[in-house]
């Protein structure tokens, strides 16, 4: 992994209007899987607002660069037929990683967010700082070699507190020795790439938003007035929380947003690893503890139940390892609480499952790496 065969250089991305149209490309891509149809320049510069010439020298430009190639002619109605472009899906590639505490998932996506290889293997957090850096780098090289061609970046998703603006962890939950380790700077020091680092949640909550749209979700904290709106609860070796509000991820003005799991439900109740007493993270994780997963169910359905009560969303979104263990228990254990929560008179909200299961943190991680390419700042 040579940063000279890194894709966050090219000349063409360095154009905002570059971006847009490999967007678009893209959508079409995810529109239509497996077929040869593309996007006229004439197409691009209607959706874009760009003209012609600009879509042609930016098309050009990112031929030049092998991120478009052509997809045929479509059948003329009267005039030259127009030729159609589509992204080169297998020209650069990103890899994603989840690190949970306990284990390592990696992705190898395609341009398109593809995930095309996968590997996981057992990372304890609990090691020492320097030997758990050590098994992370070679566990991303193991996972890159696998790439036909360049790797743009890596996307890392770990449960917080972190900054994900400074790629800085903060006082790792369960891990306190990893306070004040600036890992996005030390891994691409050290795998002479770009990287881009945020809570597990959150990149999860970013798969969960691609799967609605072929076009690339803001990474960014951009909440609108419109648009989708759930929290994605992960329960695993920790429990946290992903807040989406009007189609943007709402990070909070510390990045602190989402700290689901401790929230105090029970005065004087069981010690939590952070500190407190009473957190949500500790009464699930002792109700799973001692086989009592419908109990967890529960007892996560009450937090997920405050979420819509104070933010009024429009789902709730469930993953994490010991979720997807007991899918239909922690299914059916949240819905009943919303339900009775909601009221005789009002419609329950819908709960569901992230698409991409055990791998979301991952392929949402590999799309942090992508956002660059599509006009959205990620990396660092």
């Amino acid at each position: 992994m040579n940063p000279s065969t890194s894709g966050a250089n090219l000349p063409a991305l360095r154009s905002h209007n570059a971006a847009l149209v490999l967007d678009l490309l893209r959508a079409a891509t995810l529109a239509a899987p497996g077929a040869d149809r593309g996007i006229s320049r004439l197409e691009l510069a209607e959706r874009t607002g760009l003209t012609p010439q600009a879509v042609s020298k930016i098309t050009a430009r990112l031929r030049a660069d092998g991120l478009v190639e052509e997809a045929g002619r479509r059948a003329s109605t009267g005039g030259k037929p127009r030729t159609e472009l589509r992204l080169a899906v297998t020209a650069r590639y990103a890899v994603g990683v989840h690190l949970d505490g306990e284990r390592l998932t990696a992705v190898l996506t395609d341009l398109a967010g593809r995930t095309v290889a996968d590997r996981e293997a057992p990372l304890d957090l609990g090691l020492p700082v320097g030997d758990a850096l050590d098994a992370i780098v070679d566990e991303v090289r193991r996972t890159a070699a696998a790439a036909p061609g360049a790797v743009l970046g890596v996307g890392v998703g770990m449960r917080g507190p972190l900054d994900h603006r400074t790629g800085t962890l903060h006082r790792v939950t369960g891990f306190p020795h990893w306070a004040g380790v600036p890992l996005r700077t030390t891994l691409s020091t050290r795998l002479h790439l770009p990287v881009a680092l945020d809570k597990n949640t959150n990149a999860a909550a970013l798969s969960v938003l691609a799967e609605a749209t072929p076009r690339v979700p803001s990474v960014e904290s951009a909440p609108g007035d419109a648009g989708a709106s759930f929290a994605y609860l992960h329960l695993g070796t920790g429990l946290g929380a992903a807040l989406v509000l009007g189609g943007g991820l709402f990070r909070g003005g510390r990045t602190g947003a989402g700290e689901f799991g401790h929230q105090v439900v029970e005065l004087d109740g069981p010690l939590c690893k952070c500190g407190n007493r009473g957190c949500l993270e500790a009464l699930c994780l002792a109700a799973v503890g001692r086989g009592d997963v419908a109990g967890a169910a529960r007892l996560l359905g009450v937090g997920a139940a405050n979420l819509v009560a104070l933010l009024d969303i429009d789902r709730v979104v469930l993953g994490g390892r010991t979720v997807l263990a007991d899918k239909a228990v922690f299914a059916e254990g949240v819905a009943a609480v919303l339900a009775e929560r909601a009221g005789p008179a009002a419609a329950p909200v819908p709960v569901a499952f992230a698409a991409a299961g055990p791998r979301a943190v991952a392929e949402g991680a590999a799309l942090l790496a992508l956002a660059p390419l599509y006009g959205h700042a990620a990396l660092g």
